[in-house]
């Protein structure tokens, strides 16, 4: 039997005694260095779940901005509206199928999704309906409050309205159900006109209910920029009544486009693709025809065949759309032979009815046979064989560079979404004999209806390329402009005499010419007819009827461009068809504007 020496127990306390340091120093340091981490390196993430498990957010959507027309008028607009979600964990046992059988009927959803929503008792949230009018909420909150029944949530929400209804849709476009901008101006400024939402945090308790309101923190939303455009609301209506009548009567089959612009500007006034839709309910399809066709198909199918016919419901086509402009385009070319001083206003030429270039042959328009006519004369009657004589003139290099100098060839950076990029046009080293001849009077090249319109504003205006634009002022919600947007010219295009020569040649298109329809009383038009040859088309006989009209041409100020694609009427003449709606169009904005009408004008008009 060994005994324990005095030296040998004191020894043994020691070993025990740091073992035990060394387990406390391990201990306590482990939890140490565990408090260290969780106070001072990583108590965010913590903090964030503490939060999670003792506040409730709710956001407060912010409205978003107005639109405005040019005179002040309410174009969109943010109305209030109020979302109902529930909490199921919070309703008792007992209500659970009352509250599914009541507020299906009050929110008019359906009694067997609501049900399974409100029996989920471990959810804190699932949504009943999106943008209940007021009545509708208050329904909902006097059957709870009746019933004492908790965890049923109102929520206040905006949606976007359009007071206007059925006006101006391709050019605002639409919102999603979150309010965000997804197609027209609604989509290119969808960042300006987004707020900062606001957000609600209420103190929940340890069951996870909601605690008194003095534990709320409020957090007021932002609404967004609010933007005033250059569109004139008077002018718009005009263009889009005389559009829709234009459509109707000629049963036009791919829809007609019209724009008005301020030729100095470059402000767009009114724009429109016609039929349009209405952009409270833009996927409602207008055509009641196709709406018919599309229901009678089924599944898949059905799907894509609506979803095709609404993309092109909500194409503007102004922008979107290439066209074989035809003999509005022979402006262009006549600028540009003029501009070069290869042909003056007094040359002649002679239109045998037809001309063979190259071994193709070309006939003028509905077999004319014009003889010896001017420079001035060729281009009133729009004579084709007249205007391949002045391109041959002008030559492919120099009929290159003034298609490029007018912004033919890219888009017009206006700022509207969906715009086309590229047009369709031969370059040089590409370009031959045929081709010349064919694109000098406005055939083999396609070009977008805006492109259009802006090179013409360049003829009139004294040759300055204008930056075509529909939004002029982005304002701040406490009034402050944030942005104003100024006319932009792009570049000098032709000499300031070269304008004032195509003006009197354009006069006299009107008073002498196929432009006779476009003609208003007590004011001087300018303009040219087109009737272009689809080139692209199945149909042999589908045209493109169109005119556009610069007005006074004597101190031009509004230019406007009608284009009705494959009309079925008694003709397909651009200045019989698309004349009179530029005419009509003008007789109303000149005086509305200010114009006073042109005694020389009346005398004109009497003789």
């Amino acid at each position: 039997m060994r005994y324990l020496t005095p030296q040998l127990d004191r020894k043994t306390v020691r070993r025990a005694r740091f073992l035990a340091a060394v387990l406390a120093v391990v201990c306590f340091g482990g939890l140490l260095v565990r408090l260290f981490v969780l106070q001072l390196l990583d108590h965010g993430g913590y903090a964030v779940r503490a939060a999670d498990q003792q506040l409730r957010g709710a956001t407060l959507p912010a409205p978003r901005g107005e639109i405005y027309a040019a005179d002040g008028t309410l174009l969109a607009a943010s109305e209030t509206c109020w979302t109902i979600r529930a909490a199921p964990r919070e309703l008792a046992d007992d209500q659970v199928q009352p509250a599914a059988q009541a507020l299906s009927e009050l929110l008019e959803i359906d009694y067997a999704e609501t049900l399974e929503k409100l029996s989920q008792r471990n959810s804190n949230d699932c949504l009943l309906r999106r943008r209940v009018g007021r009545e509708m909420a208050d329904a909902v909150r006097r059957w709870c409050n009746e019933n004492g029944v908790q965890g049923i949530q109102i929520r206040q929400d905006t949606k976007r309205v359009y007071p206007q209804g059925d006006f101006l849709g391709g050019i605002l476009g639409f919102t999603d159900v979150d309010n965000a901008g997804l197609w027209g101006l609604e989509l290119e400024y969808d960042e300006v006109l987004t707020g900062q939402n606001g957000r609600v945090l209420t103190a929940k308790n340890a069951w996870g209910y909601d605690m008194p309101t003095h534990y709320e923190t409020l957090v007021d939303a932002v609404p967004g920029n609010t933007l005033t455009l250059t569109i004139d609301v008077n002018i718009q209506h005009w263009l889009e009544s005389a559009m829709e009548a234009a459509v109707q009567e000629h049963h036009v089959a791919q829809r007609g486009v019209g724009i008005v612009m301020d030729v100095n500007t470059g402000a767009v006034l009114a724009m429109t693709s016609q039929p349009d839709y209405d952009p409270n309910e833009p996927r409602r399809l207008i055509d009641e025809e196709l709406q018919a066709a599309v229901d009678a198909l089924t599944g898949e199918e059905r799907s894509a065949a609506l979803q095709k016919a609404q993309q092109t419901q909500w194409r503007n086509k102004a922008i979107s759309d290439l066209y074989e402009p035809g003999s509005v385009f022979k402006l262009i070319t006549a600028a540009a032979a003029l501009d070069s001083g290869v042909c003056t206003p007094d040359d002649t030429f002679v239109c045998a009815g037809s001309i063979k270039v190259a071994g193709t042959r070309f006939r003028c328009a509905n077999g004319h046979i014009h003889g010896l006519e001017t420079f001035a004369q060729g281009l009133a009657v729009s004579c084709n064989p007249c205007f391949i004589q002045i391109g041959a003139r002008l030559g492919k290099e120099k009929f290159c560079d003034y298609f490029a100098a007018f912004g033919l060839c890219e888009g017009t950076g206006i700022d509207l979404p969906g715009e086309i990029k590229k047009s369709e046009y031969y370059t040089a080293d590409r370009m031959g004999p045929v081709e010349l001849a064919s694109c000098s009077f406005g055939q083999s090249s396609k070009v977008s209806y805006l492109q259009m319109l802006t090179a013409v504003c360049a003829i009139v205006n004294g040759g300055n390329l204008m930056q075509p634009y529909v939004v002029q002022r982005v304002t701040a919600p406490d009034g402050t402009v944030v942005q104003q947007i100024d006319p932009t010219v792009k570049r000098r295009v032709l000499r300031e005499e070269t304008s004032l020569a195509m003006r009197t040649l354009m006069e006299g298109v009107v008073t002498d010419g196929t432009g006779k329809n476009a003609a208003v009383a007590g004011y001087r038009v300018g303009g040219k007819s087109g009737t272009s040859q689809k080139l692209d088309s199945d149909d042999a006989g589908a045209r493109i009827s169109s005119f556009v009209a610069v007005a006074p041409i004597d101190d031009p100020k509004l230019a406007v461009l009608v284009c009705l694609d494959e009309p079925h009427s008694w003709t397909t003449s651009g200045g019989a068809l698309s004349g009179p709606v530029c005419a009509e169009v003008l007789a109303r904005a000149l005086p509305y504007l200010g114009i006073q009408p042109d005694e020389t004008a009346q005398d004109q008009a009497r003789t």
